[in-house]
């Protein structure tokens, strides 16, 4: 089958497009013809080797698919042949198949593409499971998201629309406005505003329940500043540096929680439960229109590398696609 694997460690020029073995499903699996993924910030990472990937033959990215079921397990029940399907896996997304637990795999929403569905899991399943699962957000409540133009940024403020809480984010002056398109109060320019105040005007100085960061660094101490008592930082990754300095004290007073994730790392239970959950709570949403994918950009995968170079660019609003396999329903 066709996959992109890396070719070492560095810069883009490192992805490339080669043949290697199709993977075999074992017993609680099922195999999966690739129609579409999409790029992440972590691939980027594990391009240049600060996100290992799990152990594989041949190391190719990726960490959502959408698909259609071409080989079942001696074991699987859930799925068959032809079934439609997406999903999370922690590597091997850039190719023409992969293998996934068949409770693992989710079922793509009625009445949406292959294509688009690729988008899908990665970002929703993130900010559903930061802002809800982690994070309490419910109904009444306040987020503050950075980065709210990226994908787990747009995939968040639709959360956070759909369990009827309201959403501040930061984002260059540039995407403001897409920001509020999808539902966001407030859109901070973060390179000329102050987000604190911003979130402290909003909220007549309480402060918001979450925040879902994606940044890091400098970030943590201000983040404290927003955070209303009893609140809760999710931090989902370290754009701007794994390492920060903040007032320890001001924590305290705020009864505050910090919580760092990541889905990669959790275990083979951790993932189906939540992606059984996911399945159950969220995929209805994208069926009467609560939630959709935003899709900035499309690439074939044999163009891997320029949507790399595309999203080091910061320059989408939303999901980068990638196409591997035609669909011919689609």
């Amino acid at each position: 089958m066709r996959a992109v694997v890396l070719d070492g460690k560095g810069g883009p020029e490192v992805l490339q497009s080669r043949q290697i073995p199709a993977p075999v499903p074992g017993p609680a699996e099922v195999l999966v013809e690739v129609v579409a993924t999409a790029v992440n910030r972590a691939d980027l990472l594990q391009r240049m080797g600060f996100y290992p990937g799990p152990p594989m033959d041949h190391e190719v990215p990726g960490l959502e698919f959408a698909g259609r079921v071409v080989g079942v397990g001696g074991t699987v029940g859930r799925w068959s042949v032809g079934d439609e399907v997406m999903g999370i896996v922690g590597g091997g997304a850039y190719a023409e198949q992969l293998t996934v637990h068949e409770d693992q795999a989710m079922r793509v929403p009625a009445g949406m593409s292959l294509d688009v569905a690729g988008a899908l899991p990665e970002v929703f399943v993130t900010a559903w499971d930061a802002l809800v699962l982690q994070g309490g957000l419910g109904r009444g409540g306040t987020a503050l998201v950075h980065a709210g133009a990226s994908g787990v940024g747009t995939a968040a403020i639709q959360i956070c629309r759909a369990v009827g809480a309201e959403v501040v984010v930061t984002a260059s002056a540039a995407k403001c406005g897409a920001c509020e398109a999808i539902g966001a109060v407030v859109a901070v320019d973060y390179a000329s505003d102050d987000w604190v105040v911003a979130v402290a005007e909003h909220t007549g100085g309480r402060g918001v329940d979450v925040v879902l960061d994606v940044v890091g660094g400098d970030y943590l101490d201000r983040n404290v500043d927003a955070l209303a008592v009893g609140g809760t930082i999710v931090q989902v990754g370290v754009m701007g540096g794994g390492t920060a300095t903040f007032g320890l004290g001001k924590l305290l007073p705020k009864r505050a929680t910090i919580v760092g994730t990541v889905l990669r790392a959790r275990s083979l239970d951790e993932k189906i439960g939540l992606s059984r959950a996911f399945e159950a709570s969220v995929v209805p949403l994208f069926e009467d229109g609560s939630l959709r994918v935003v899709i900035d950009r499309r690439y074939p995968l044999d163009e891997v590398a320029a949507a790399h170079v595309y999203m080091e660019s910061n320059a989408n609003v939303g999901k980068i696609a990638l196409d591997v396999c035609p669909d011919p329903v689609g």
